[in-house]
């Protein structure tokens, strides 16, 4: 039989390794479906239920697995639809390849009918490589440059094939004139090494510091041995950008947690208070939660030399891989015998702890939702995968969620887009089928797209070795981040037409789709709902009321935000008094911990 360019596209795809694709199908892709169907599913198709959800799991199985994530989609709307979730990829800077139809190459240009000018929609989100593949020779070389710039630069990339192209002979590049070939599929990453003249200004600025504070981002993964070792030769506190809330876990006494204001006290006291402050692998972005400029001698070291001294005023740059300029750093560093920060930091983060389980267990109406996420850091297991949607949920994952053991976890943390919360734990699931995968959602993330993909989770779940997937539901019937930030940052109070949500049975809905699901209205239950879906067999739902009313307070919070809080209020609030008795409870576990108190 003659191979077609959709059964070439696969067979290169194979070469790859890449094992499954994320998509979605229609007519503009009926050459390469066909293929699919020739290939006995290898790679797999991995239909999810919109095409956004599919560029979702391919971020969330590259940022999972390592490697180069694929999505596609037929031409005109399926296309569209693609662009969430490439831009999420784009600005959290994971390698996706978006392979997309596009009309026939006889009716482009005329106005057909699912036909829009994808170079002008894609050329954001692709920047790094866009290319229309219009013969069949000119594939393998477009194939192969759109996965190594995507692992290269970490970047999401496209190529755009016409359907009528895909079901053509394929033909391969001849060495002849405006005939460019193409190499084994093979991808190494090159080894980025400092400077040995940089390493040293880098150490003299970290001996000469008597307080000094990392920040990690998700560039310092791979280097998380070797900030272990510098933070102990120089009594250091360790806090994480969201990103890189899995480089080091939380039940090490200096790491002070997240930073910003999804963040801890102790991050924010920490920065308050340094002399010195090294950056590895983050490009987080609120400096008012950095050092105050010329308060702090800083370092940074980023393999991506365009993200360096973009958020602090640093003193010395280092562009290389974060472990290789550790490893350089590290015997340059002289171990500093005055313990009294790393003491003072250590006891900030004993207290934070203190406060949160404090907070955690305060009463609400009907479950406070800090305790959703205090109950799962006593049970989950030190393999598990978190995925965590954008809302309200995701300062509960960011603070009261404690990582140990070889826990990974993951959002969209630049764009902080809602609804890849279920689709990523689906990438993480094909990516790592052998460990458990939770994922924390809010119920606007759910009711958005996220009960569609319970059908996704039902259809697949059979062949992961491990089946547990818990997609735990903060049901709190408001879109709440949003409802908060017209309180505390536009002094308005909450309009109720556009925060709150229709009010359905997430755990019904889930039985309904042949899932197992667990309701929770009450917190002495909460408990053993968890030891539940962590010990099944299988997927769950775990559908938690929650009290939309328990304050996300930042570690920091300011006259204006406090100001605008009040005049919310004051200007009538639905719940306005509630919300405020919440508010005081919580605040006031910090006082208490700070007085000495115990956790109650």
């Amino acid at each position: 039989m003659t191979m077609t360019v959709g059964d070439y596209l696969l067979e290169r795809l194979r070469q790859w390794h890449v094992r499954h694709v994320f998509a979605y199908p229609g007519d503009g892709i009926n050459g390469i479906v066909a293929a699919f169907g020739r290939s006995d599913d290898e790679p797999q198709f991995i239909q999810t239920r919109h095409e956004e959800m599919a560029a979702f799991g391919a971020t969330g199985y590259a940022k999972f697995g390592g490697g180069v994530g694929v999505c596609m989609a037929t031409s005109g709307p399926g296309a569209i639809h693609l662009l969430n979730g490439l831009y999420d990829a784009k600005l959290d800077r994971v390698p996706v390849v978006a392979i997309v139809g596009q009309t026939a190459r006889s009716a482009m240009g005329g106005s057909y009918q699912q036909e829009v000018d994808l170079h002008s929609l894609y050329k954001d989100v692709a920047s790094d490589y866009l290319v229309e593949v219009n013969v069949a020779n000119q594939l393998p070389n477009a194939l192969d440059r759109a996965i190594r710039i995507a692992l290269a630069r970490r970047a999401p990339t496209a190529l755009v094939i016409p359907s009528d192209l895909q079901e053509q002979p394929y033909e391969p590049p001849q060495h002849e004139f405006k005939q460019v070939p193409s190499s084994d599929p093979e991808y190494v990453p090159p080894a980025v090494y400092p400077q040995n003249e940089q390493v040293r200004k880098a150490a003299d600025v970290l001996n000469a510091g008597e307080r000094v504070a990392i920040l990690v981002g998700q560039g310092a993964r791979r280097a998380a041995d070797q900030v272990r070792e510098l933070a102990d030769k120089t009594g250091a506190g360790v806090a994480k950008a969201l990103l890189g809330k899995d480089v080091l876990p939380d039940d090490l006494p200096y790491v002070t947690g997240s930073i910003g204001l999804l963040g801890s006290r102790p991050s924010y006291e920490m920065m308050r208070d340094c002399d010195t402050l090294l950056i590895v692998g983050s490009n987080f972005p609120y400096s008012q939660f950095l050092p105050k400029f010329g308060q702090a001698r800083g370092i940074q070291i980023d393999i991506d030399g365009t993200a360096i001294g973009m958020r602090y005023p640093t003193e010395v740059n280092i562009v290389a891989d974060a472990g290789a300029a550790l490893g350089a750093l590290l015997p340059l560093v002289e171990p500093k015998t005055d313990r009294t920060w790393r003491d003072t930091i250590e006891h900030n983060v004993s207290r934070w702890w203190d406060t949160i389980e404090r907070q955690c267990m305060l009463s609400a109406r009907p479950v406070n939702p800090m305790r959703i996420a205090w109950e799962l850091s006593r049970r989950i297991p030190s393999t598990a995968i978190v995925t965590a949607d954008s809302g309200s949920s995701t300062n509960w994952y960011a603070r009261c969620l404690k990582f140990r053991g070889e826990i990974r976890g993951s959002l969209s943390g630049t764009l902080a887009t809602m609804g890849p919360g279920v689709p990523y734990a689906i990438g993480a699931k094909f990516a790592h089928p052998d460990r458990p995968v939770v994922a924390l959602v809010g119920d606007g993330a759910m009711q958005m797209n996220g009960m569609a993909e319970l059908l996704t989770i039902k259809r697949y779940a059979e062949q992961w070795s491990d089946p547990r997937l818990v997609v735990c539901v903060f049901h709190n019937g408001d879109l709440n981040q949003v409802t908060w930030e017209l309180r505390a940052m536009g002094g308005a109070p909450k309009f109720v037409p556009s925060q709150s949500l229709p009010d359905v049975s997430y755990a019904e809905i889930a039985c309904a789709m042949g899932l197992d699901g667990i309701a929770v209205d009450n917190p002495e239950r909460l408990g053993e709902a968890w030891d539940r879906a962590l010990g099944a067999d299988h997927p769950v739902v775990l559908d938690v009321r929650c009290d939309p009313e328990v304050p996300p307070i930042p570690p920091h919070a300011t006259y204006e935000q406090i100001k605008d809080l009040t005049a919310a209020i004051l200007k009538g609030d639905p719940n306005g008094w509630h919300l405020v008795y919440q508010g005081m409870k919580t605040k006031a576990q910090e006082y208490i911990a700070r007085s000495g108190g115990g956790a109650g």
